[in-house]
């Protein structure tokens, strides 16, 4: 039968900030979820895909997990009441829908950014760990192969990915307004130095700012983005001080509670102007630090795609990347198709081939090795020629989308319900 993709989407375009936190994945609440998921439904190729921008599943079934879904990532997350956010999420179950979905995500197409290209990554890890718990079958293989190889196209091809229009990016252009007419060369401390902590760091020492601290918990990871931007280590213990002499503070922390809450910032005795850049999810600066006098906070839904002209080139660039897409997923679709019919052509193959293996063994006493030899090679060809042309009907068939009335027909013909799928 054909596959069922389906997917289930909670993202920045239906839910705010505080509901994606809420349910947001970190690493191992992710491969937790996907083992919850491998025991709890009957599905196959599970992929679990979790962003500061969206947490999503992709399953194979022919049944309609999506509240279940729902109600065990409350579970994985300790969430009593999850149903009640249940009209946040999207529900993808034509198979079409879902893997149009999952290119254009994996794509930056679905990004806030348009074109981020930490999204890659992002969708790269989530299949990695579908591998490691065994969860992904030759469908998903298959598909996310397609994906990184249409996104090496678009790449190579079209100006999509040329820029820096990234949500890190994003946030350094705020910085400039922020700071523009406030301070020349504002201090800037970076605090965590994840995927997109390392990437602030970049674009700022790409951006020529002097006066940059990183600080991080793992103090040897710190030191090694520190070398590599040539930018200052504040140990994690002395981040009180860092904060009080910062015009600037990012924050990427991963934690599941707000890390600067306002008793902390209130302490600092801020004078004139400090400016939080909160990149995290679930957010790490409390939603109250805003009301210490001199102080704002910008999360993650406040950096908007910046009107620059490398995100406009990315736009202009989209249909490209669309008629890519569709160039791969017909291409991938005619695999999903043959896919559907090759355990009928293994059938009929291993029904001629008993035909063939029951007729030779009458004879074979009878003749001499170099005539059974001969036999054999002579009576294999003719079953190779036999088969071509139902193969190749079959195959045309599939691309018709009228295969399942010739696998029921052959299936008839030559009693296939009694041969094994796999090839002898």
């Amino acid at each position: 039968m054909l596959q069922n993709f389906k997917a289930i989407s909670l993202s920045y375009k239906k839910a705010p900030l505080d509901i994606r936190e809420l349910i947001a994945l970190d690493e191992n609440s992710c491969r937790q979820f996907i083992q919850t998921l491998k025991s709890f439904i009957q599905a196959s190729d599970i992929l679990v895909l979790s962003t500061c921008n969206r947490t999503e599943v992709y399953y194979n079934s022919d049944v309609d997990y999506s509240t279940e879904i729902v109600k065990l990532l409350g579970i994985t997350k300790g969430i009593d009441n999850i149903s009640q956010y249940f009209d946040y999420f999207t529900i993808l179950n034509e198979h079409n829908d879902a893997v149009q979905h999952l290119f254009e995500v994996s794509m930056g197409l679905e990004s806030q950014v348009v074109g981020d290209m930490q999204i890659t990554n992002q969708v790269k890890q989530s299949y990695q760990w579908a591998a490691d718990n065994e969860t992904a079958g030759p469908f998903l293989h298959r598909l996310m192969h397609t994906i990184f190889f249409t996104n090496k196209r678009v790449v190579q091809e079209t100006a999509f990915r040329d820029g820096a229009a990234s949500t890190s990016y994003a946030a350094i252009e705020l910085i400039e307004e922020l700071t523009a007419d406030v301070v020349a060369e504002p201090k800037i401390l970076v605090v965590g130095v994840g995927e997109i902590g390392a990437d602030v760091c970049r674009h700022l020492k790409d951006k020529g700012y002097q006066h940059v601290t990183i600080t991080n918990r793992t103090m040897a990871k710190a030191q090694t983005l520190a070398d590599e931007c040539g930018m200052a280590v504040l140990p994690f213990e002395d981040i009180v001080q860092g904060l009080k002499e910062a015009d600037v503070i990012i924050s990427s922390v991963a934690r599941e509670t707000p890390f600067f809450t306002k008793e902390m910032i209130q302490r600092l005795n801020v004078l004139t102007f400090k400016f939080f850049i909160d990149l995290s999810v679930p957010r790490s600066v409390e939603a109250e630090v805003e009301a210490v006098p001199g102080v704002l906070v910008y999360n993650i839904d406040t950096i908007q795609n910046k009107a620059s002209a490398a995100l406009q080139q990315r736009i202009n660039s989209v249909p490209q990347v669309r008629a890519i897409i569709e160039e791969s997923k017909e291409q991938f679709n005619d695999w999903s198709k043959e896919m559907m019919v090759s355990p009928t052509i293994n059938k009929l193959k291993n029904a001629l081939e008993t035909i063939r293996q029951e007729e030779m063994a009458r004879y074979m006493k009878k003749l001499g090795p170099k005539e059974a030899k001969l036999v054999d090679s002579i009576t294999k060809s003719m079953m190779q020629k036999v088969i071509k042309l139902p193969v190749l009907q079959l195959k045309a068939a599939c691309k018709r989308g009228e295969a399942e009335t010739l696998i029921d027909l052959l299936n008839d013909l030559f009693d296939l319900e009694k041969q094994p799928a796999d090839s002898h």
